[in-house]
């Protein structure tokens, strides 16, 4: 019978060393969510760059871009056009 009630502390407790122990299911868990956390950062960051790549593309190859971005950002206009703003009365 002592014997017995020895193996069962032992098997106790090498089961709470699996459970909350390091290495154990509950640091697998938090892995696992970091993990899932790290890779949606990661696809989000992917997406990101390939959006900044194809704007660089577009810079160095056309001439598209710049002149967009000259006239939304620095409100550049070209020679010969006429720029009109209108403006609303705010009431």
């Amino acid at each position: 019978m002592k014997w017995i009630i020895i193996g069962l502390v032992a098997l106790v407790a090498l089961q709470a060393t699996l459970w909350v122990g390091q290495g154990g299911l509950f640091d697998f868990l938090h892995l696992k969510k970091a993990v899932n956390v790290q890779l949606r950062d990661n696809q989000q960051l992917l997406s990101r760059n390939g959006a900044l790549t194809a704007d660089v593309a577009d810079l160095k190859d056309g001439v598209e871009a710049i002149e967009e971005r000259a006239r939304n950002e620095m409100g550049m206009i070209k020679p010969g056009e006429t720029f009109y703003q209108v403006g609303t009365k705010n009431e």
